[in-house]
């Protein structure tokens, strides 16, 4: 049986690399033009060719964003921009406009197309007439229950990618407007400047509209029954512990779900682990009910940043059993901590002995971005991009 596809996002080439090596499948990306995230740093040309030249010899893939709402002026280079891209070895576009879609179908036969989400897709039909237009796969809307998911997927017959774990849009997915009014910066153009997070001010209160983030953890064996073809995780614009965290808990669900090993037990500290790296209160959202104002933060929000990140390892000293790590917050001798790795071991250990970057020996490592070593005596393979935080039971 073919295993669902667990699709991760790169904002830029360290991304699409944590992302792959922490057990994703393929990864979405955007380029220089047309892209929804244009404050991520995005992908060249050349770093798109290299991208899918690291993806396919992993055996993965890599999707470019085509799915701004197109004006005119959009139109002038966007077929070269295409050809080059399809030269530069992507699998597949994710569009949303309807020309984009009959052109790459018409001209890229080999290369695949995928309904955006920014095209809020909601019932069969229009999942029909897309698959009618040669979509190959389509990315629903956010805003539909499992049951929805279900009728859709039974009526079709088509290839279903939905989203998992990320940011929400407070207005319905792909149809916000609040950035364009207030701060001049076109959402649908890439240009989004989170509005819906703001703090606004009535009767001398503090009000927000911002949504809690979406925490489908729990759901993915119902996705997996349903027939759902991907597994979606929003982000772009996160810190590569968010995605090695992300990406590598959904990736040991999803493989507990296959080899029936999943347990509630299990389950439970796969949650704790996401909870833990979020910023914002998580909710499912719409897939059992309707949201509601649980779903949502009205007054008092606050967002802590992660603090549990200790460092990344950059190398592994196996004679004199260091472990040189790039390091993010504060720790001290004493701290119980765990290293995880790409290939999904976690290493609980104390820290024991710490040293500064010209191996003296110190007590703390309180100066972020400096470089510390940490005694560790361990048999397991540290792979590069492994990390340490603190430990999370």
């Amino acid at each position: 049986m073919e295993k669902i596809e667990l699709l991760a996002p790169a904002g830029d080439m360290e991304r699409l690399k944590i992302n792959l090596l922490y057990g994703a499948d393929a990864v979405y990306i955007g380029g220089k033009k047309y892209g929804l995230r244009a404050n991520a740093t995005n992908f060249s040309i050349f770093q798109i060719k290299e991208a899918c030249s690291f993806a396919h010899k992993l055996g993965k893939k890599v999707y470019l964003t085509l799915n701004i709402v197109f004006h005119n002026d959009d139109m002038k280079d966007v077929e070269t921009y295409i050809n080059d891209v399809v030269a530069a070895g992507i699998d597949a576009f994710i569009v949303s406009d309807p020309f984009i879609i009959s052109y790459i179908k018409e001209n890229y036969k080999n290369v695949e197309v995928h309904l955006s989400t920014q095209n809020s897709t909601s019932n069969y039909e229009a999942v029909n007439f897309f698959k009618q237009e040669g979509v190959d796969r389509v990315v629903l809307a956010r805003e539909l229950s499992l049951e929805e998911i279900k009728t859709i997927i039974e009526k079709t017959k088509i290839d279903i990618e939905v989203f998992i774990h990320g940011a929400m849009c407070t207005c319905y997915s792909g149809r916000c407007a609040l950035s364009n009014y207030i701060t001049n910066r076109d959402a649908n153009r890439g240009g989004c400047a989170q509005v819906c997070r703001f703090n606004f001010l009535t009767d001398n209160k503090d009000f927000t509209m911002a949504t809690k983030d979406l925490n489908a953890c729990r759901y993915i064996k119902d996705m997996i029954e349903l027939g759902v073809r991907s597994l979606k995780v929003e982000g772009r614009m996160r810190s590569i512990y968010y995605l090695a965290t992300v990406i590598g808990t959904y990736r040991k669900i999803i493989d507990a779900i296959y080899d029936n090993n999943l347990t509630e037990e299990f389950l439970k500290e796969q949650e704790q682990i996401l909870s833990k790296v979020a910023n914002r209160e998580t909710s499912t959202h719409y897939l059992t009910k309707e949201a509601d104002e649980t779903d949502q933060y009205y007054t008092g929000r606050v967002e802590i940043s992660n603090q549990d990140y200790l460092g990344q390892v950059i190398k592994y000293d196996k004679k004199n059993k260091l472990i040189k790590i790039y390091e993010r917050n504060y720790f001290e001798i004493g701290d119980k901590v765990e290293l995880f790795t790409p290939k999904g071991q976690v290493i609980p250990f104390t820290v024991e002995k710490l040293y500064d970057e010209k191996m003296n020996p110190v007590e703390i490592a309180r100066h972020p971005d400096n470089i510390y070593y940490l005694y560790l005596d361990t048999s397991v393979d540290i792979l590069k991009y492994s990390m340490i935080r603190l430990m999370t039971k």
